[in-house]
């Protein structure tokens, strides 16, 4: 069966967050994403906000920068939310929009190289395990969690094939952009399929929603904002049957969790 979700974008007031994830918890929803964008929500802080102000959803955080965060700051951070709420919280890594990286004084010259040393650091700290590490980008020196989480999932994000497929093999699921048109979601999706380290592999996939009245306007809007200059393929309008037709398609692709994206201004 194929997983719904909504995101609850960085183009919302923080203010709103706890209303919508207990809202999105009671009408049984499987998930409840957040994005980390600069500068906007705190990743961790909302979803450890959402986590402690919910019953049973997952909440997932797609992506935390890897350039932003220290990975044994961000080790011990994933740890101690996957032990407050065990099996709830889906931490998510990528590169990072490059153009913010560069605004903070954190761009890599190669971010393959850092996605790559992170990730591998991460999920050895996650495990419990003592790493010593003296890469390009990740630096450590006989580091071991004290309170490791073993069974935390992790997800890696990005666009392009060879990210994709790093991200495959490398994490237990893979978090796709928003406003992909269903060719790129079609090549993006048999990319995962075919370097998958394991059957159960995740992926999940945005998908703008707009319903109600003047829903065709507001998706319209919705995909200039993300450059885009025609909306077939991107997003779905309609009601409740046209939005489970969508879902029901997406899974067919080899989707696992399909995430309503709000318009902006929804």
């Amino acid at each position: 069966m194929t997983r719904l979700g909504i995101v609850f974008t960085p183009a919302h007031d923080p203010a709103r967050l706890i209303a919508a994830a207990r809202a999105a918890d009671a009408a049984g929803l499987h998930e409840f994403w957040l994005w980390e964008d600069c500068f906007s929500h705190g990743g961790l802080t909302t979803a450890t906000t959402v986590l402690a102000s919910t019953e049973r959803i997952q909440v997932g955080l797609g992506l935390m920068p890897a350039p932003l965060r220290n990975v044994a700051l961000c080790a011990m951070e994933v740890a101690s939310l996957h032990r407050l709420f065990p099996g709830r919280f889906l931490a998510g890594v990528g590169h990072g929009v490059q153009h913010w990286m560069g605004q903070v004084g954190a761009r890599a010259a190669s971010p393959m190289t850092l996605l790559d040393e992170y990730s591998t650091a991460l999920q050895a700290l996650l495990r419990g395990e003592e790493v010593t590490v003296d890469g390009r980008y990740v630096s450590l020196d006989a580091v071991r969690l004290q309170w490791p989480a073993p069974d935390a999932p992790f997800f890696l994000g990005g666009t392009g094939p060879k990210t994709l497929r790093y991200a495959a093999s490398h994490s237990d699921g893979t978090l796709f952009a928003a406003a992909m048109s269903d060719d790129e979601l079609a090549a993006s999706c048999a990319e995962v399929i075919a370097a998958r380290r394991s059957a159960d592999h995740r992926i999940i996939a945005p998908r703008l929603v707009a319903v109600g009245a003047g829903a065709d306007d507001r998706i319209r809007d919705e995909v200039g904002r993300w450059g885009k200059t025609d909306a077939s393929g991107l997003a779905v309008t309609g009601g409740a049957a046209e939005v489970a037709d969508e879902v029901a398609r997406l899974g067919h692709l080899g989707i696992t969790s399909v995430v309503a994206h709000p318009t902006d201004d929804e």
